[in-house]
């Protein structure tokens, strides 16, 4: 008897496709809104994930999020490497700073300063230049976003030259690297460099990066850290988190994201359920002459569910399909979206689409229940 609902379903045209359209709708806005939480989120710690060849950062006990500097002492970095399971450490330093361009245009930007000797922490994906180009007076690192955000129409080159705190900065080398949260350019070069383009502090350090030594766990190395130091230490991990629960509990992100969520939940509950209810009326007479035929309700129960599977499954699909072919034409063309779809934010649209299907259905199964066989002589 399945495909006498099937039949039942596509006869009515307008409807089926009212409510195709239903739960197409609330799945994109579902899928299309989550992803965009998930690229926020994922943009918070962006720097953090670009910070390659350390196991754990250590900072100051308040930092409460990676933006959150607060310098620690300059001696700090040598009290880290006197922890047992500690192979080495290097101090990192993460500020504002302000840049002068020729044209005589400011523009603030998020600078970074790594390790003069080993520069531990400076990004690998270089576009043009070296890493090693660093080692030369004045020089610094411009990410790739950065670099088109003060030189707009330009070709991306090295040899630009900016100023900052009055004193000169040579561009050898552009980085590719994933979008920061300020969307601000991201510049990098030596600590020591890096002191001198923001004005003079009493300490200036405000991470120290470390490795630990071959067997041994980050985490138990951090605990040791923390211990002997009395300093935050967390791994990789522990510091994306640190910085992703900051702004999900002190943000009103969640809450923006989770309203819209919830709006497209009850559209789509609303849409699908009236149409759904309104189908099954106008079929009342065909159910009531299956049930005059000696069809038990149970399969008549199953009829109505394997209907709602239809159109939730093709509702479905064709929203995930819109909402993947948006990301793509968004990242393409608006590059300060934030647009990330992991399979997790699939599988919940998934179970999303079934509570709309089946709650649309459960009006429609209530009435078919309650239906006498002798409608249809009526």
């Amino acid at each position: 008897m399945n495909w006498i609902a099937v039949k039942m379903l596509r006869g009515d045209r307008s409807k089926y496709f009212a409510l195709i359209f239903g739960i197409t709708f609330a799945c994109f806005l579902i899928t299309e809104q989550s992803a965009i939480f998930c690229g926020i989120m994922l943009r918070t710690s962006s720097m953090i994930r670009d910070t390659q060849g350390s196991d754990i950062w250590v900072m100051n006990p308040d930092v409460r999020y990676f933006d959150d500097v607060k310098a620690i002492s300059d001696d700090d970095v040598f009290r880290v490497r006197s922890v047992p399971g500690v192979a080495w450490a290097v101090n990192l330093y993460r500020g504002a700073g302000q840049a002068q361009l020729a044209s005589g245009k400011y523009q603030q930007l998020v600078l970074m300063g790594v390790d003069d000797s080993t520069l531990v922490g400076a990004p690998n994906k270089l576009l043009v230049g070296k890493v090693g180009d660093l080692q030369n007076p004045d020089a610094v690192l411009v990410d790739e976003a950065g670099f088109m955000q003060m030189w707009p129409r330009e070709q991306i080159r090295v040899g630009k030259v900016i100023e900052m705190n009055d004193r000169r900065a040579v561009v050898v080398g552009v980085f590719r690297g994933s979008q920061t949260f300020m969307t601000m350019p991201v510049v990098y070069t030596r600590f020591s460099q890096a002191t001198l383009f923001v004005p003079p502090a009493r300490r200036m350090m405000p991470f120290v990066l470390a490795k630990c030594q071959a067997g041994r766990l980050p985490e138990e190395v951090s605990r040791a850290i923390q211990q002997q130091t009395g300093l935050l230490a967390l791994t990789n991990k522990g510091f994306i988190n640190l910085t992703m629960f900051y702004y999900l509990k002190h943000t009103g992100i969640p809450v923006n994201f989770g309203t819209t969520v919830i709006l497209a939940f009850l559209v789509g509950c609303a849409i699908a359920g009236q149409t759904f209810y309104l189908f099954t009326v106008e079929n009342l007479r065909q159910f009531g002459a299956l049930k005059a035929m000696g069809m038990s309700d149970r399969r008549i129960v199953t009829m109505i569910l394997i209907q709602a599977s239809i159109v939730g499954t093709i509702g479905y699909g064709l929203g995930i399909g819109l909402a993947t072919l948006f990301g793509i034409v968004a990242i393409q063309n608006m590059p300060l979206l934030a647009f990330y779809l992991p399979w997790q934010v699939l599988v919940i649209t998934a179970g999303v689409m079934i509570c709309i299907s089946f709650l649309a259905s459960f009006l429609s199964i209530h009435k078919v229940i309650v239906l006498e066989p002798s409608v249809v002589f009526q």
